[in-house]
């Protein structure tokens, strides 16, 4: 078992603990390591969305665990391990402020993989940037995450790209003319894109009959729903996370609404199945990738987890697993553990295929991907469709 540095603010749950049990990986006994390189990754350990903490770790360990087994990141010819060190952000923006100081100023990382939300990594980015370390969010689609912070990157497409997907998909598939949006109003990501989504239905001629809010942790919809269900729209769109979307639903259905609900990536978790069950059946939202039309890196990757696991990764785990791919190749491309030189090879990937597709990067750090649309079928998440943007992928490719 390859040596790993873990240090955690709480208590993981226990299903985060035995997973980091069993490990078929191992490091090869010549590899001669002559120092570490220590990297931080911010998860949601606990709170609200502890299964998108739980693929994180699971994916960043099975990434350092490959990286170390192949002798890890070679620099001048000689050889240095992979570490990370775990904090739980506690779904929390503050708690994600305080654990990237600790990481940046205590342990002294040379880079941060995380937080996944945008609610933290807005924050979080301002704290990494100000600190002159690279930082990569591997799930928040926001702006803001990036914006004017040339030390920090993403794996995800942003919401400006995602909300249009949508809103197409929604005219293309059901033929929408009017549209509702509900969403937290107190969260970025949810926000963001619901007002990307707005403005792209707006600007494909669909009335928005309904733009409602609520505030994070309510669990009663029934008022803003009902206002909604009054204007008679063709669909609902709700870029909600994965705990909120079956009691949106539910409600929904209980209210009376029959039509579509549609989603975001924040659906893509399979805690969502089990939790939302027979009411989410048919539904579609638009996410990062689909193991059922994986590429050969994407299948690598798949059966590996899977063998691991014991499940298939959701897009939060290809995500991280592609994130700490960009890192490593950035350092390697760098040859230098010093921060600045890292984050020029990060700023310096032209074009990446990983297992969430082919990305290319701007100046923001921020990738240019396609999407995927998946539609719940039979209680799986199941392809149904792919959107690019204009001209991407390259046709050489």
């Amino acid at each position: 078992m390859t040596k790993r540095r873990t240090v955690i603010m709480f208590s993981l749950l226990v299903m985060i603990l035995a997973s980091l049990t069993v490990w078929p990986i191992a490091a090869q006994d010549d590899c001669a390591f002559v120092g570490d390189v220590v990297i931080g990754v911010i998860a949601p350990l606990t709170g609200d969305i502890p299964k998108v903490g739980q693929s994180t770790v699971e994916a960043a360990d099975l990434a350092v665990d490959e990286k170390n087994a192949d002798c890890g990141i070679e620099i001048n010819g000689e050889n240095y391990e992979v570490i990370t060190v775990v904090e739980d952000n506690e779904s929390k923006a503050e708690s994600s402020v305080a654990a990237a100081t600790k990481l940046i100023v205590d342990d002294e990382v040379v880079a941060i993989i995380g937080p996944q939300s945008s609610k933290q990594a807005v924050p979080t980015g301002q704290v990494a940037n100000d600190r002159e370390t690279p930082m990569i969010s591997p799930w928040s689609t926001n702006p803001d995450t990036t914006l004017d912070r040339p030390w920090v990157f993403r794996a995800a497409f942003l919401d400006p790209f995602q909300g249009p997907v949508v809103a197409g998909f929604a005219a293309d598939e059901f033929g929408a003319t009017k549209v509702a949006v509900l969403y937290d109003v107190a969260s970025d990501y949810p926000k963001g894109l619901a007002e990307n989504f707005r403005d792209a239905a707006e600007e494909l001629g669909m009335e928005v009959v309904a733009f409602e809010s609520f505030t994070t942790g309510d669990t009663d919809f029934s008022s803003q729903l009902t206002n909604i269900i009054a204007q008679e729209p063709d669909v609902i769109f709700t870029p909600q996370y994965y705990n909120e979307v079956p009691l949106i639903v539910q409600q929904a259905r209980d209210l009376g609404f029959e039509g579509p609900l549609l989603g975001s990536d924040s659906w893509g978790t399979p805690d969502l199945l089990s939790l939302c069950g027979d009411a989410c059946e048919g539904l579609f939202f638009s996410t990062h990738y689909a193991p059922d039309i994986a590429t050969d890196v994407a299948q690598k990757f798949i059966t590996t987890y899977e063998e691991l696991y014991d499940a298939k990764p959701d897009d939060v785990a290809a995500l991280t697993y592609d994130s700490f791919q960009l890192l490593f190749q950035a350092i390697e491309d760098a040859q230098s553990l010093e921060r600045a030189d890292i984050r020029d090879g990060l700023a310096n990937i032209d074009l990446y295929e990983g297992v969430t597709g082919t990305m290319s990067f701007d100046e923001q750090g921020d990738p240019t991907k396609c999407a995927v649309i998946i539609q719940i079928n039979e209680g799986a998440f199941t392809y149904y469709d792919t959107a690019c943007p204009a001209g991407f992928p390259p046709e050489e490719m």
